[in-house]
């Protein structure tokens, strides 16, 4: 997000998965980068953490493999796993389906 004072800026690096949301995230202030932008589509999961530590980039992604590889280097990463999006999006289906009561 954009900088405080006395915080640091995060840099995010968004595996592919998430690449679509680059923009999204761009627009509410976030310094965002991809694996694309990093010329590293396709790549290993060790080369994708490494590039997150050695460029202090916090990794957002949904591959267990890279958050446990990530955890293990003490390299910044949140996990969004698939429990999390069913989670959402279950609740925001509830909302647009309750009824109305009178």
């Amino acid at each position: 997000m954009k900088e405080k004072l006395g915080e640091p800026t995060v840099k995010l690096l968004l595996d592919e998965m998430y690449t679509g949301l680059k923009e999204y995230l761009q627009a509410l202030g976030w310094d965002v980068m991809t694996v694309h932008d990093a010329k590293l589509a396709g790549a290993s999961d060790r080369k994708i953490v490494e590039y997150a530590e050695k460029n202090k980039l916090l990794l957002v992604t949904q591959d267990e493999k890279h958050a446990d590889l990530a955890s293990l280097r003490n390299v910044s990463c949140v996990l969004i796993s698939k429990i999390m999006l069913t989670r959402m999006i279950d609740a925001e289906l509830r909302k647009k389906h309750e009824p109305i009561r009178s």
